[in-house]
């Protein structure tokens, strides 16, 4: 066989692979969370969760009027706060964090725990527990406003630290979804790396074009998943995050599933 042909075969059966993932979106979606990782799982499931994150947060602030994921304003208004003396805008801040950091510790904990008892599907069950605290985010607009919106926050603070601790522990810490900050300042750094390679070609600073594309991936996801949020809320209210939440069980329950037929 030609070194032509060989090639030829190969993109078939990378054709047929695909052709049979669509087919079976079931098993599609616990490849995306299995243990066995690739660059192209990664991406995939970190755009997806990025553009869910976009929208959870543009949609929370619409509906609560706080930026969900926005840890380090957060911080700030803890100090801010008490030094004004304004005790209860602190004390929700403090409940911000702290639903933050147990989400982020609680989705350790399962992956951790998943790895140890439930063979390849450790990131399912984090992900199916996100779509069905989403679903109890979308029921806060039936209770009374201000318990709804302290609830609803503690809830989206919470999936927001779960997220983010799952894609951060499926990708060894290459991809962050929630926040952008790191994100847009490595995207500075390629860009800055870039230009210097331009300009001085020989100086051997070459810049890591495809992390820059995955990077320009996800915060696209992230500002077109916030333009479904505006959008959801606006048409929906609370309601939006119900779609959020069945995307969600889509990548995370045929793994659970498939955990407990084996357990």
């Amino acid at each position: 066989m030609t070194p032509h042909e060989r090639h030829n075969t190969g993109h078939l059966r990378g054709d047929l692979k695909t052709r049979r993932r669509l087919l079976n979106p079931s098993r599609s979606a616990r490849v995306l969370v299995a243990s066995r990782r690739s660059a192209g799982n990664d991406l995939v499931l970190g755009t997806i969760l990025a553009a869910i994150a976009g929208a959870a947060n543009v949609g929370g602030f619409f509906a609560l009027g706080q930026y969900t994921s926005h840890m380090t304003g957060y911080l700030s208004a803890i100090a801010d706060q008490l030094t004004a003396l304004n005790l209860w805008i602190a004390l929700l801040s403090v409940l911000a964090v702290a639903a933050f950091v147990s989400g982020s510790a609680l989705s350790a904990f399962l992956i951790n725990w998943g790895r140890d008892h439930v063979f390849r599907q450790q990131y399912a069950l984090p992900l199916t527990i996100q779509g069905g605290l989403l679903l109890g985010f979308s029921l806060c607009g039936t209770l009374p406003p201000d318990i709804g919106r302290v609830l609803g926050l503690v809830i989206l603070c919470f999936i927001m630290g779960m997220q983010n601790a799952t894609i951060t522990n499926i990708s060894g810490a290459r991809i962050r979804t929630t926040h952008a900050t790191g994100t847009v300042t490595d995207i500075g750094i390629e860009l800055g790396r870039v230009v210097y390679d331009r300009v001085w070609p020989d100086r051997g600073v070459a810049p890591d074009r495809v992390k820059l594309g995955i990077l320009l991936k996800i915060i696209g996801m992230f500002v077109l998943g916030g333009i479904f949020g505006v959008i959801g809320f606006q048409l929906a209210g609370f309601m939006f995050a119900i779609p959020l939440a069945g995307v969600l069980f889509i990548l995370g329950l045929p793994g659970v599933v498939q955990s407990l037929a084996h357990s």
